[in-house]
């Protein structure tokens, strides 16, 4: 075992350990998030409303970049964390190497690929005559240097399963930082708008990948010494298990294009920019549920790898309560200051204005049910039983919020477009409290992969 690394998780109570990773990585997660944010607002004062549309077209490919580290990334770190609840330290370490080969792999091949075709993607996203150059220069950073932040969430991951949270915290505050500073510098006194923008983001990944290799030279790293072990049976596994996150990530890119399809389709490129505030404030709001998610993960898994059931059910319960208040918390803040928001993002239309507002009210209701989802979600993945976390991600992410962005907006027009989301996520939370809940929590459901 790793000397201290992850002696917390062993004497500690479960209470007590959820909140040691629960904090720095929902810290974490919203100053990861704030990165996002602060690429809106900086290209939505600083280069326009039209700007602001054409970034947010880009977003899908953002999203799939992330996915992939997330796939990697958290099917590596579950394995990792399971070995190391087993004590066995080599296999640990090989899961690590592996991961790392093989998510810098793909993301080359996409980066190439997207490169040559950047113009057609662009298109295919939904870009117009008024976007279509903000969405191709954001793109074409996005394709040429996104596999360094894929890296960073990458070692983010491995490092948090390595029982250091907190360093994870921090890389990602320094990220946040030096992409501030950055997005200021490109923007407003090097003016190159969006293209500017996207530079920023990526460069910071290189002030948290560095604040990240601190961990290695730590005495009581478990990654400090590398393995190699080449298993078609392990990378089936990083690849099986991480799927679900994947899978989540890929339902963002989903949600994007079909949100910004029905919504060009009732009220055009004004309506774009009224969703692009609110899927910038989403994505700030979302990462915030991932960060319950990395507290869980790390912990069940390594419980699991301990055959420590109490414990996986005490982290389960005490998952829930974290997850409704942080939602409450999250739609009491878009009911109060929908106004303040969007007049961060410096747009001169009131009628913009307006829509995100209502928009930001009716769509933070879903908060209340997403990150219950998300924790049955991580439990079944973090025990490796993938199918049920396969099917609360089709049904969330695909089934249900295509089904009522097709069908709501026949009936109360853009209303039902913002009202999608908040449903598709209650009715999988009534279909969990119905047919999951009690199960798991019986512990009848934990099974090796």
């Amino acid at each position: 075992m790793s000397g201290t690394a992850h002696e917390s998780l062993k004497h500690q109570s479960v209470k007590k350990v959820f909140y040691q990773y629960f904090f720095p990585s929902l810290l974490g997660m919203m100053l990861m998030s704030v990165n996002i944010l602060i690429d809106g607002v900086f290209v939505g004062n600083g280069v326009g409303a039209e700007a602001l549309a054409g970034v947010n077209l880009a977003m899908p490919v953002f999203s799939l970049i992330f996915s992939i580290s997330l796939w990697i990334g958290i099917g590596g770190g579950t394995l990792y964390s399971i070995y190391s609840g087993e004590e066995n330290v080599v296999k640990a370490r090989s899961v690590f190497s592996l991961g790392l080969a093989s998510a810098l792999v793909p993301l080359l091949v996409i980066g190439v690929f997207g490169y040559i075709n950047v113009e057609a993607i662009a298109n295919l996203l939904g870009a117009n005559s008024d976007t279509l150059f903000h969405t191709v220069e954001y793109l074409t950073v996005l394709f040429l240097f996104g596999w360094l932040m894929a890296l960073q969430q990458l070692l983010s991951i491995f490092v948090r399963n390595d029982g250091s949270p907190t360093l994870s915290m921090v890389a990602l505050g320094v990220t946040a930082i030096v992409n501030i500073c950055l997005n200021y510098y490109m923007i407003f006194i090097l003016e190159l708008g969006v293209y500017g923008a996207a530079l920023a983001t990526v460069l910071a990944s290189i002030g948290g990948i560095l604040v990240l290799m601190l961990h290695f030279l730590k005495k009581h790293s478990n990654l400090r010494k590398l393995s190699f072990q080449w298993s078609w049976n392990m990378l089936r596994g990083i690849f099986s298990i991480g799927f679900p996150s994947f899978l989540a990530e890929a339902g963002t890119l989903v949600f994007v294009v079909g949100y910004n399809l029905a919504i060009v389709g009732l009220l055009g490129t004004e309506g774009v920019a009224a969703f692009s505030v609110v899927n910038y404030l989403h994505g700030f709001m979302f990462l915030t549920f991932f960060g319950i998610e990395s507290a869980l993960q790390p912990m069940i898994s390594y419980y699991h790898g301990a055959k420590e059931k109490g414990r996986i059910k005490e982290s389960v319960l005490i998952g829930e309560k974290a997850a409704f208040i942080l939602g409450a918390i999250l739609l009491l803040i878009g009911l109060a200051a929908a106004p303040l928001l969007v007049s961060l993002f410096g747009l001169e239309s009131n009628d913009v204005r307006n829509l995100a507002v209502d928009g930001i009210r009716l769509f933070f209701i879903g908060y209340l049910f997403l990150g219950f989802n998300f924790v049955y979600m991580t439990y079944f993945q973090s025990i490796m039983n993938i199918r049920p976390s396969i099917i609360i991600i089709l049904l969330r992410s695909f089934v249900f919020i295509l089904f009522f962005l097709w069908l709501l907006p026949k009936f109360i027009g853009i209303a039902g477009v913002w009202l999608a989301l908040p449903l598709a996520e209650m009715l999988v939370a009534l279909l969990l409290v119905l047919f999951t809940r009690k199960r798991v929590l019986e512990l009848k459901q934990v099974r090796g992969y």
